[in-house]
């Protein structure tokens, strides 16, 4: 299994618009970070979790020449934003794209994308097939994908297990029943905003926490913000089998 990381930044990405801390500064390429993303590939099989406005530019970089399906977590403009640019890989497939997500999030994408869903289509017009996700196991060609249900605040959201990794991005709490779930995990990419609390997001500290009861061999942060630090001082800090997630970084494991 190969897993990229697309994005590892916040809603507004780094370096952010107008600001000029050391960290927008950073001429770092790991301090350089698009909305948080990730896809999957296996056996054949190619999906992407999450489209954010970010989409096409992670697509070009990585040089994807098709993918099978889109797994959203929740519908902030951070991680939908960019499914209008599924157009391209509607052409080269002939088909819709399966994007899969609970009925909350089907509701909200008819709405911001009503030109998708309306009877009389302008040419063009991206092909969506929504998918219901309702807890259950879900099969996508050779994967099977268990829904890990985590808050952001007081919003559900799913992150997704695959075999032996973990995607959790966007929370805040996850319920003891859900970190059940997640055993045997031996890779997990987790969401910590910044070091200070936040009121929907992990910080580091508590990030590291949920990572010592899932206990992964490894474990790397992803939807980070600026103000975390510097990717080269904030690593020295963590501790042993955790790391920043960085744009463009590749896991593969068994």
């Amino acid at each position: 299994m190969k897993i990229t990381l697309l994005g590892t930044g916040t809603s507004q990405g780094v370096p952010v618009i107008a600001c000029n801390c050391e960290v927008c500064r950073s001429t770092d390429s790991r301090d350089k970070r698009l909305r948080s993303s990730i896809m999957i590939e296996d056996n054949g099989t190619c999906i992407v979790v999450d489209a954010g406005p970010d989409f096409r530019q992670q697509m070009l970089r990585e040089k994807v020449q098709n993918i099978d399906a889109i797994l959203l977590t929740h519908e902030h403009a951070d991680h939908i934003f960019g499914l209008d640019d599924i157009r391209s890989f509607n052409w080269v497939r002939k088909a819709p794209i399966d994007i899969y997500c609970e009925a909350r999030v089907d509701k909200n994408l008819r709405s911001i994308f009503d030109y998708v869903f309306s009877e009389e289509k302008y040419p063009g017009t991206p092909q969506m097939n929504l998918v219901p996700i309702d807890g259950s196991v879900l099969t996508v060609g050779s994967l099977d994908i268990i829904p890990i249900r985590v808050m952001h605040h007081r919003l559900p959201v799913y992150g997704f297990r695959v075999g032996k990794f973990a995607y959790l991005t966007d929370f805040s709490t996850i319920a003891d029943e859900e970190l059940e779930k997640l055993k045997g995990v031996e890779v997990v990419v987790i969401d910590a905003l910044r070091k200070e609390s936040h009121i929907s997001h992990l910080s580091l500290s508590e990030a590291i926490e949920i990572v010592g009861k899932i206990r992964p061999r490894k474990a790397y942060i992803t939807h980070i913000s600026h103000q975390m630090g510097l990717h080269k001082d904030v690593s020295e800090e963590l501790p042993d089998g955790v790391e920043l997630g960085f744009d463009g970084e590749i896991l593969e494991f068994d």
